[in-house]
């Protein structure tokens, strides 16, 4: 009966602890880029640019409405750390590829279709008319990498 209870008890528990992992982790990360304060902002993005790591998720904060969130709170950013935080994880979810055990890169579907969402969601004047930081060059190194994934899909397209 003890057993019973202690594996009640360890469920239940587990239940409370766990959905804050995941796919709910992400949920709350791209609820947390409706806020208004920048901060909080930040901290979603810190989190779905971690998140970023695998097409499943990558495709899973597209779906979220994550992507779209993040070049809003690009578009609004009136500080450099959240336009910081807004490319890199731009630059996450628009990630070419994942290096395989011989050291070549595969191509990532899950980013492709990312970088097309962001494609057609008018994501390059956003990034573009973004303003460099003299004070921070992480900016520039991530609004160029999102620029080169931008024009090479949009290479890809017109050339097909």
């Amino acid at each position: 009966m003890l057993k019973l209870f202690f594996a009640g008890t360890a469920t239940y528990v587990g239940y409370q602890f766990f959905p804050y992992m995941g796919d709910t982790l992400i949920q709350q990360s791209v609820s947390l880029l409706h806020v208004k304060d920048p901060l909080f902002k930040r901290i979603g993005a810190s989190r779905l640019s971690r998140f970023a790591i695998d097409d499943e998720r990558r495709m899973k904060v597209v779906e979220l409405g994550g992507a779209q969130e993040l070049l809003h709170m690009l578009g609004a950013a009136k500080d450099d750390k959240t336009r910081k935080e807004a490319l890199k994880a731009l630059a996450a979810l628009s990630k070419s590829g994942t290096q395989n055990a011989s050291g070549f890169f595969n191509s990532s579907f899950a980013a492709d279709e990312a970088a097309n969402f962001l494609g057609s969601k008018g994501a390059l004047s956003i990034v573009k008319s973004t303003p460099d930081s003299s004070e921070d060059t992480d900016i520039s190194t991530y609004k160029s990498n999102i620029l080169k994934k931008l024009d090479d899909k949009d290479l890809a397209v017109s050339s097909s």
